[in-house]
């Protein structure tokens, strides 16, 4: 069922979305040769209990088989695609570094995820990051009132095809609100004019996961969580909570 918001949640829902913005912020600052993943994540911590919030990451499980996630937040290093455990890995001049953070505050999650450079990139990861981060914008160009759940998909997917990427279909975007994951899903790929009507009052985590090789990916069997690309090409993931309103897609997510 998918869970339509007040104006008040979406008002909540704002405010954890600005902290999430903000551990972004800190994160990105952060980032240089030489630091370890873990060090990231108790700098994200540290930021949201200052801001009365805390994370919906830690102790989160897919599923009764899966072992609780350990970590404030997810640290995904080159072609690692989503659910990056940190840990003591050290950063080198050159990585990319995806930051996915999930926050909850008086009741309510705050979800964004932004994928960082570690000095100078690659120009072919710079292009991945630019591409997108663009499906992103042109799949939240797509969040208005009346129009269909799949012409956000399609859109993102085209992106993707013009650059000649692969899209992680394991993985995608979905509706959240007081839970981090709620219905509807939101898939990076498929045909426009499919799915439910996008209504004022639903809150979506829209996500493109674009790798420049295939779209196929492996879940690390070590820790259980981390997703890499099969082939071991590089991978890129950014993401905004948005809210459908009757004016238009509204971003949650921003400082």
């Amino acid at each position: 069922m998918i869970i339509i918001k007040s104006r008040r949640e979406i008002e909540a829902m704002r405010e954890a979305g600005r902290v999430a913005a903000g551990v972004l912020q800190a994160v990105g600052e952060a980032l240089a040769p030489g630091v370890r993943t873990r060090e990231l994540d108790a700098l994200a911590a540290e930021v949201m209990a200052k801001n009365g919030s805390s994370s919906a990451d830690k102790g989160y499980q897919m599923s009764p088989s899966t072992p609780p996630y350990p970590a404030s937040i997810c640290v995904s290093v080159n072609e690692e695609v989503i659910h990056g455990v940190p840990g003591s890995r050290r950063l080198a001049e050159g990585d990319i570094v995806g930051v996915d953070v999930t926050v909850r505050r008086q009741g309510f999650i705050g979800d964004a995820a932004r994928t960082f450079t570690v000095g100078e990139p690659s120009p072919e990861a710079k292009r991945l990051l630019e591409v997108t981060e663009r499906a992103l914008d042109i799949g939240i160009a797509q969040c208005w009132t009346g129009r269909h759940l799949s012409d956000v998909s399609h859109a993102i997917e085209a992106v993707a095809q013009e650059a000649g990427y692969g899209i992680v279909r394991m993985y995608c975007g979905h509706g959240v609100g007081r839970s981090i994951h709620e219905e509807p899903e939101v898939p990076n790929y498929g045909r426009a004019g499919r799915g439910p009507l996008l209504q004022s009052g639903m809150t979506l985590a829209v996500e493109p996961m674009f790798n420049v090789g295939t779209g196929d990916v492996v879940v690390d069997r070590r820790d259980g969580w981390t997703v890499r690309t099969r082939d071991g090409s590089l991978s890129a993931h950014f993401e905004h909570t948005v809210a459908i309103t009757d004016e238009g897609p509204q971003r949650l997510t921003l400082p």
